[in-house]
C-alpha cells in the first residue's frame, strides 16, 4: 500500500475527515482558556491546547475503533471502519493512538506541574471511554468527563490552580455531552439493542427527548452560574440565549426520533459551543 493511501486510512482511522469530534471537544477547552486567561489567555498555551484537543481527540478514535472492532463489524454504518474493515490492524491502531497521546504529552511539557499532573487523567478518561459502554448506563456521562478535562487543565496551566468554577464548568460539558450524545444514541439506538451496549438513549427510552432538553436546560443554567462566578456581563448572557435558541431548534429536530434528524441535531451542536464561546470571549472584547 503506498503512502498517500496509508495516510488517508489514519485520517480516517482518527476522524480528521470529520472534525465535529474535534470541535465538541474544542470549544469548552476554549471556555476554560478564555475564562482563565480572563479574555487574555497566553497565546502560546491557546496554541499548545488547540494541537492538544487535536491530538488527543484523534487518539481517543483510534482506541475507541480497536475496543469496538467486533461491535461494528455489525453495524451497517461503521463496519466500513479501517479496524473494523482489516485496513489497518489492531495493534496499528494501538500505535497511532499512542503515538498521538505521546506527541500531546510533548506539547505540554513546558507548562506547570499541575498541568502535567491532571494529563494523566485526561489520557486515562479518553483511553478507557470505550469500554464504558459495556457497563454504565449513560456512558455518555462519562464521556463529558473526557472530553471537559481540557477545561481543568486550562485553568492549571495559566493559575497554577483549578478553582471551583471550572469543576463546574466541567459539569455543564458533562450534561451538554448526554445532550448531544444522546441525538446521536437516538441513530444507533436499534443496532446498540441487537449488540447489548448501553446507551443514553436506551436509558431514558420513551423520555429521551425530554431528557435532552432537560440536559441542555442543565448546562446552560450552570453556564449562566459559571458567567456570574467570572464576572462576565451581558453579551455572555446573549451568547448563552443564542445557545438557548440552538437547543430550541434541536428540539424541533428530534421530537419524532427520525434517525437523519437526530444525527442533524448532533452535527448542530458544534453552533451551541461557538455560541457560548462567541459570548464569553465577546464579553471580554467589548471591555478592552
Amino acid at each position: 500500500m503506498i503512502l498517500s493511501e496509508r495516510l488517508s486510512l489514519y485520517m480516517q482511522l482518527t476522524r480528521l475527515n470529520r472534525p465535529i469530534g474535534i470541535l465538541l471537544l474544542l470549544w469548552p477547552t476554549l471556555w476554560g482558556v478564555w475564562i482563565a486567561g480572563s479574555g487574555h489567555p497566553a497565546w502560546h498555551i491557546v496554541l499548545i491546547f488547540v494541537l492538544g484537543t487535536v491530538l488527543m481527540r484523534s487518539a481517543g478514535c483510534a482506541v475507541n475503533d480497536y475496543a469496538d472492532r467486533d461491535f461494528d463489524r455489525h453495524v451497517r454504518r461503521t463496519r466500513e471502519r479501517p479496524v473494523t474493515s482489516g485496513r489497518v490492524s489492531p495493534r496499528e491502531a494501538l500505535w497511532v493512538a499512542a503515538s498521538l497521546a505521546l506527541a500531546a504529552f510533548v506539547l505540554i511539557l513546558p507548562l506547570n506541574r499541575l498541568t502535567l499532573l491532571l494529563s494523566i487523567p485526561a489520557v486515562f478518561l479518553a483511553a478507557s471511554y470505550p469500554y464504558t459502554k459495556r457497563f454504565l448506563a449513560i456512558p455518555q456521562a462519562y464521556l463529558g468527563i473526557a472530553f471537559g478535562f481540557g477545561i481543568p487543565m486550562a485553568f492549571a496551566a495559566q493559575l497554577g490552580e483549578v478553582p471551583p468554577v471550572a469543576w463546574l464548568l466541567l459539569v455543564a460539558n458533562v450534561f451538554w455531552a448526554i445532550a448531544y450524545d444522546t441525538e446521536y444514541a437516538m441513530v444507533d439506538r436499534d443496532d446498540d439493542i441487537h449488540l447489548g451496549i448501553h446507551s443514553s438513549a436506551l436509558f431514558f427510552g420513551r423520555y429521551d427527548v425530554v431528557a435532552v432538553m432537560i440536559c441542555y436546560t442543565l448546562t446552560l443554567m450552570l453556564l449562566a452560574l459559571c458567567g456570574l462566578m467570572s464576572g462576565l456581563g451581558p453579551v455572555y448572557f446573549v451568547g448563552l440565549l443564542i445557545a438557548e435558541g440552538v437547543a430550541l431548534y434541536h428540539y424541533r429536530l428530534i421530537k419524532d426520533r427520525q434517525r437523519e434528524q437526530c444525527f442533524k441535531a448532533f452535527l448542530h451542536n458544534n453552533w451551541f459551543g461557538a455560541a457560548v464561546f462567541a459570548g464569553i470571549a465577546g464579553d471580554y472584547l467589548v471591555r478592552t
